[in-house]
């Protein structure tokens, strides 16, 4: 025959999968190994860059609606940064002791929007007087919501609650948190796409391309690829601003495209301290409550999943449930200092700066607390923390296509612990993620039309109990995902290995593995008051 023989036989070793591995390699610098100071705080100033984004983006949306100026958008751009830092802070020392950022929530706007909305506000003519009152009615229904957290991680209920997850209950919980987000990505940055699409192209090339063509030992160019890629475009579109290029355009085109429109340079203070009950006395009513409580549940929820996907990209072993318990205890606390703070937002795991370390391949803790010092600076010195801050929305939504779509595949990465082969994992997976993105895309595309959900009672605090969880893909898909995997099972060893529980096992306790104590231990020897089981 002409051409030659065959080609070889593939060697045995060639053809077995890939290994499992419950700590994902590759990362530079895990949980307990910072890098060198110069660089850590780079990387921190980067993170502070990347959580600003939700800081801005929910006040500039709520605060309108409120009766507040930019004044006011300012102030409370401020006051959620001071607490983000401090809660950051509080979670990478005594909750889970993840880098993980602690910051404003989407989840919590809309029931934050039912307050707004509220009648008893509808007669309050001035507008800065509606603002405070309304934001005092928020501080209120925080205040309560945060006992739910405190009191559901720091009794154990969530750790036996997660003692119940398997590899495979948890993927569509994880996948969604980052993937469910879609809708805060191409479609923000379509809104300028002359700002977003190079944004996007440049991070891209930063992050992926150069460093596989360059093939160096530095990772100069992915580590920093958000500050230069921001860098660089920022100032092109201050150059599109400044050079006339939005004169004659929509005012819609001129806020999202100019770097001129934030109002917030100008707003903010040059020096300003954020502090407790700043916009007076917080205001309780029930239903309100019960329906932030709501929101604050599903916030927990979502949180869980983010913390896996913390976990993963820290190269941690997976997260023993008594710590997960513990750090959704001090997330409580966290919304609790939000209430008391007045920041109008509860707070959560973000989910972008779980993203970033994925894109920077930097899981030290020490990082993430650095940036935390760098939210409570910069929003005393209100007037540079303000110059970030006005940061066009489209390089922003451009930085959570990478992000989100990071967080959502170490979703997809907790696969290889369970069997593809089997068709429970098939349905299970199937089924929750279709579902987790089918129904809340019912209830928001219903509620973007007719302005009001599925759900239309008079009590509008019922009707945000039962939307606002069906609106979360998350919430949908780890919930569906959680249900039928501890119901459609027979207790026998085969349908065990297939929902990868052989694997999780030994994390079940947070004494059964020795690398729980080198990631997860307490500071200052505090778990010998408060032991881990």
């Amino acid at each position: 025959m002409a051409g030659g023989g065959h080609a070889p036989p593939p060697k045995q070793e060639e053809l077995q999968p890939h290994p499992v591995k419950d700590q994902l390699p590759n990362i530079s610098y895990c949980i307990t190994s910072p890098p060198p100071w110069p660089e850590a705080i780079l990387l921190g100033f980067q993170h502070y860059l990347v959580m600003l984004g939700t800081a801005v983006l929910i006040p500039t949306y709520l605060v309108p609606q409120m009766g507040g100026g930019n004044e006011e958008k300012a102030k409370m751009i401020q006051t959620i940064l001071f607490v983000a830092g401090i809660n950051t802070l509080q979670q990478t020392f005594f909750g889970t002791r993840l880098p993980a950022v602690i910051g404003a929530s989407y989840t919590y706007v809309p029931t934050t929007i039912s307050i707004i909305l509220a009648g008893r506000y509808s007669d309050v003519v001035n507008p800065q007087e509606k603002f405070e009152k309304i934001m005092r009615g928020t501080q209120g229904a925080l205040i309560v919501a945060s006992i739910l957290q405190i009191v559901v991680g720091f009794s154990g209920l969530w750790r036996n609650v997660a003692r119940f997850q398997s590899p495979l209950s948890t993927v569509p919980l994880v996948a969604l948190s980052g993937f469910g987000l879609y809708e805060l990505g191409f479609p923000v940055f379509a809104k300028c796409v002359e700002i977003g699409l190079p944004q996007l192209i440049l991070l891209l090339i930063f992050s992926q391309y150069i460093p596989h063509l360059m093939r160096s030992e530095t990772h100069v160019f992915d580590r920093f690829a958000v500050l230069f890629s921001v860098t660089i475009v920022w100032i092109y579109a201050h150059l599109l601003t400044v050079g006339g290029a939005y004169k004659n355009t929509p005012e819609a085109t001129q806020l999202t495209c100019r770097t001129d429109r934030a109002g917030i340079i100008h707003a903010a203070p040059w020096i300003r301290v954020p502090y407790p009950f700043q916009w007076g006395a917080p205001t309780f009513d029930a239903g309100e409550a019960f329906a932030m409580m709501t929101a604050s549940f599903v916030a927990l929820v979502e949180s869980t999943g983010v913390f896996i996907a913390v976990s993963r990209y820290a190269s941690a072993t997976p997260l023993p449930p008594a710590i997960l318990s513990r750090g959704i205890g001090w997330q409580g606390v966290g919304i609790l200092f939000s209430g008391i703070f007045g920041t109008g937002n509860g707070s959560s795991v973000s989910v972008e700066n779980a993203g970033l370390l994925a894109l920077t391949r930097v899981g030290s803790r020490r990082v993430v607390q650095i940036s935390a010092s760098f939210m409570i600076f910069f929003s005393i010195l209100g007037k540079f923390g303000a110059v970030f801050a006005s940061i066009p929305a489209p390089i922003v939504a451009a930085m959570y296509c990478f992000f989100f779509a990071y967080v959502g595949s170490a979703g997809l990465s907790l696969l290889q612990f369970c069997n593809l082969n089997s068709f429970r994992t098939k349905f299970i997976i199937g089924f929750s993620i279709f579902m987790g993105l089918s129904i809340p895309q019912y209830f928001n595309e219903y509620t973007l039309v007719k302005g009001y959900g599925p759900v239309h009672t008079g009590a509008r605090w019922f009707n945000d109990m039962i939307n606002v969880p069906f609106a979360s893909e998350p919430f949908v898909a780890g919930l569906l995902a959680f249900v039928l995997d501890t119901t459609l099972h027979r207790k026998d060893s085969a349908t065990r290995k297939d929902r990868g529980l052989h694997w999780w096992a030994r994390f079940r306790s947070y004494k059964t593995d020795t690398r729980s104590e080198e990631f997860y231990s307490l500071p200052f020897n505090l778990n010998k008051f408060f032991p881990s089981v």
